[in-house]
């Protein structure tokens, strides 16, 4: 019976110091929120100011780094990122949800996790740089979107360079 005890108290006493060890840093994985865009800044890659033109914007927070890159366009989000040296930083990164948001000014309140949203590739509507990918977070809004505006679906892991450069 005290052995039985003994063994209890010991795994009690153990369990967390074994869960710390096996942890990744917190620090590591504590996912940070997307930032609104203010009236000033300015584009992580072009340089333009990212509050004067249409569609959906993007930021990414890169590994190590506590500051966020901010992009006028998915289409520069996108050139940053598929950048080998950028690909394999990347850690959170948010794109508008142009199904709750309007396409002349995308609303900072509906960013979404870029890696699960759905994108356009080559419809008729523009960005800062001319044609862009419009985002969202449902399979449906975007083939709606499709439909109306032109342009073909995609997933995140499905963007390639050659892709956004058409």
């Amino acid at each position: 019976m005290m052995l039985k005890r003994l063994a209890k108290v010991s795994l009690v006493l153990l369990l967390p110091a074994m869960l710390i060890g096996c942890s990744e840093d917190p620090q590591e994985t504590m996912l940070r929120e997307a930032v609104a865009i203010e009236k000033a800044d300015e584009c992580h890659l072009c340089g333009m100011i990212i509050s004067n033109f249409p569609g959906p914007k993007g930021e990414s927070f890169q590994q190590g780094k506590e500051s966020v890159n901010k992009f006028c366009s998915t289409k520069d989000l996108f050139a940053f990122l598929l950048q080998p040296e950028n690909t394999r930083l990347a850690r959170e990164v948010y794109v508008h949800d142009m199904s709750k948001s309007p396409w002349e000014h995308a609303d900072d309140q509906y960013f979404i996790d870029a890696k699960s949203a759905w994108y356009v590739v080559g419809s008729n509507q523009k960005g800062a740089m001319g044609s862009t990918l419009a985002s969202f977070s449902q399979q449906k809004d975007a083939s709606a979107f499709s439909a109306k505006f032109g342009g073909d679906v995609y997933s995140y892991d499905q963007i390639t360079i050659e892709l956004i450069m058409q």
